[in-house]
């Protein structure tokens, strides 16, 4: 059936071709997630982008109030910006998944979904453990006021949660897999034997009431001989 689905469900949706419920999508678990991780990559580098450059008061130039390393607060910045946008992509994704009509389409939808939640849940385990660290080593000289103090905790914070966010996503997504893998095999595999009349007939299949027109000229009858034995005796 070259992979098309048959208004069954596959890879968690139903038949193709249905109306769009922003009620149901809103509330589906995975939905709401993605939504979260949505969220908290806006203020992780939100916070970074808006408070996480200061300097000292004897000083113009701005630095990363990660322990002066620039590379911290990039990481912030461009991971929360890549995810944000990640983010927005799936969501897309995810209203056009019913629309597709292919099995095959909606098995790379779902390993992509698991791939790429995956990924940034490490992204973010490094970016905790990154900024956790260049937090604690930064000096307190190079920021006496502690401007911008609440800004890192919260990266860091959001940055930790993110970790669990989008691990929770990956898994959501393999759940998502598996149920897809067995629903979907049917509509894969499943061929009529009914719909095709040259298929073989099954082992078992009992044909005793089956018949066929006879010649009555032609047939023939055996006949005992006392002398010679069963003989054919024709009509």
């Amino acid at each position: 059936m070259e992979g098309v689905m048959q208004g069954m469900q596959a890879y968690g949706a139903g038949k193709a071709g249905g109306a769009f419920d922003p009620l149901t999508f809103f509330q589906q678990p995975q939905t709401i997630l993605r939504l979260v991780c949505w969220l908290f990559s806006i203020v992780i580098f939100g916070c970074i982008a808006n408070e996480g450059y200061v300097n000292r008061p004897d000083e113009i130039e701005e630095f990363c109030i990660f322990n002066r390393n620039q590379n911290a607060c990039n990481y912030a910045v461009g991971m929360g910006t890549l995810a944000f946008l990640s983010c927005a992509a799936f969501l897309a994704l995810d209203v056009y998944f019913p629309q597709i009509s292919s099995v095959k389409d909606r098995k790379k939808a779902v390993l992509a979904d698991i791939g790429v939640s995956a990924f940034w849940s490490f992204v973010w385990f490094v970016g905790f453990c990154f900024l956790a660290n260049q937090w604690q080593v930064a000096k307190e000289e190079d920021n006496p006021l502690r401007e911008g103090a609440d800004a890192a905790r919260a990266a860091i914070t959001f940055a930790f949660f993110s970790i669990f966010t989008w691990a929770v996503q990956a898994f959501l997504g393999f759940q998502k897999y598996k149920l897809g893998a067995d629903s979907a095999l049917f509509s894969q595999e499943y061929v009529d034997p009914t719909a095709d009349p040259n298929a073989a007939a099954p082992m078992g299949t009992d044909y005793t009431g089956y018949t066929a027109d006879i010649d009555p000229a032609a047939s023939t009858e055996l006949a005992f001989d006392g002398s010679t034995g069963y003989q054919g005796q024709e009509y």
